[in-house]
């Protein structure tokens, strides 16, 4: 049975299927802002990460299915030597992802700063990711919304646990084929519209906004770009911009087949200077030909006088390729059933939704 974690502003809401709507429970974790939820591939072992404002992240983990929560410990920076000042220290979790096999023996962490840290043992301790954090261009990053850059897309490789692709809001995309011990740039294809016209191929100044792999064909890579959407068939290596987009280029979420690479799922806003529908009409746009051409969704969805935002964790498909979940900024969810030709409003009066993932 598939099941629907909804993080807000507010709490976790933890939902399933009902009849022919989705059933909603009580929060977890009430009043919290919940920046990001990961599950293993059974739905059992879950992972909810948690800004407490002056108390800081925690990490709280459940084994059984989101029913009791434990906390354990939440990625940190190592303790700096007396008399060196105060050392960095995590601010959000922006990313939580399983390892390579959909289990959690494997956790990987992004967070504001721009940091990796990786948990072997489900999340019950952390190492920060050094080679990752070394890295000189890191000097050059800057933050997309938020003071500090910071990771919120990781691309595990389901063929190998230590291949692993991590974009950065506005530090470009990174890969490591040695479980994070060194890192290159893999950027080929992508350029800034924000920056003087000799850098706008700088690894440095990319900000994508989301990114995400195929499932069963992993080589394959769809990007929300800050000014663009892009496509990568060869392991997020080298990127090719989509032309001829419906609604607008601009937005922030994206969401792939998990086993059809040529379909991709978008949630558009007008610009940068704009955040919210073209005309005040919320749809979404899915291509099923690898970019070639697009669908304009919208039946269900809001038509007039909508100003909600989708934020990059905001669309999500299940594993049957056919069941979608819409989050909004202004409290709006909504699910599909038929892989977004259709949609119905499970509730317009939820707390602001970061993250919305299937279970």
């Amino acid at each position: 049975m598939t099941k629907l974690a909804v993080a807000t502003r507010k709490g976790l809401f933890l939902m399933e299927p009902s009849g022919d709507g989705w059933a909603i429970a009580d929060p977890h974790f009430p009043g919290m802002q919940v920046t990001m939820v990961a599950a293993d591939k059974a739905g059992l072992t879950m992972l909810a990460a948690i800004d407490e404002g002056h108390f800081g992240v925690k990490l709280h983990r459940s084994t059984d299915g989101g029913a009791h929560w434990t906390e354990v410990a939440a990625p940190s920076f190592p303790a700096v030597e007396e008399g060196e000042g105060d050392g960095p220290s995590v601010s959000l979790v922006w990313s939580l992802e399983p390892d390579a096999d959909g289990s959690l023996e494997r956790v990987w962490a992004g967070t504001i700063p721009a940091a990796l840290f990786r948990s072997d043992d489900q999340g019950d301790s952390w190492s920060l990711v050094d080679g990752f954090w070394r890295i000189p261009e890191r000097a050059e990053w800057f933050g997309g919304g938020f003071d500090q850059a910071g990771i919120h897309s990781i691309c595990v490789d389901p063929r190998d646990r230590d291949t692993v692709a991590i974009a950065i809001s506005s530090g470009g995309v990174w890969q490591s084929a040695d479980g994070g011990e060194t890192w290159e740039a893999t950027c080929d294809g992508l350029w800034a519209a924000y920056v003087p016209p000799e850098r706008r191929h700088d690894p440095a100044m990319q900000d994508p906004h989301r990114v995400v792999r195929c499932a069963t064909q992993p080589d394959v890579a769809w990007m929300q770009h800050h000014n663009g959407m892009f496509r990568s068939a060869d392991g997020l290596r080298n990127w090719s911009q989509i032309d001829e987009v419906p609604v607008s280029d601009f937005g922030f979420a994206v969401a792939v087949h998990p086993s059809d690479a040529e379909t991709a799922w978008f949630a558009p806003a007008v610009a940068d200077t704009a955040r919210f529908p073209k005309d005040g009409v919320l749809v979404v746009t899915r291509t099923r030909d690898g970019g070639a051409s697009f669908d304009v969704l919208n039946d269900g969805l809001p038509q007039q006088n909508a100003y909600d935002l989708i934020y990059r964790h905001g669309l999500d498909v299940a594993a049957d390729g056919k069941t979608l979940a819409l989050g909004s900024t202004t409290g709006g969810l909504w699910a599909s059933s038929d892989a977004g030709d259709h949609w119905q409003a499970i509730s317009l009066n939820l707390p602001p939704i970061y993250a919305v993932r299937f279970l």
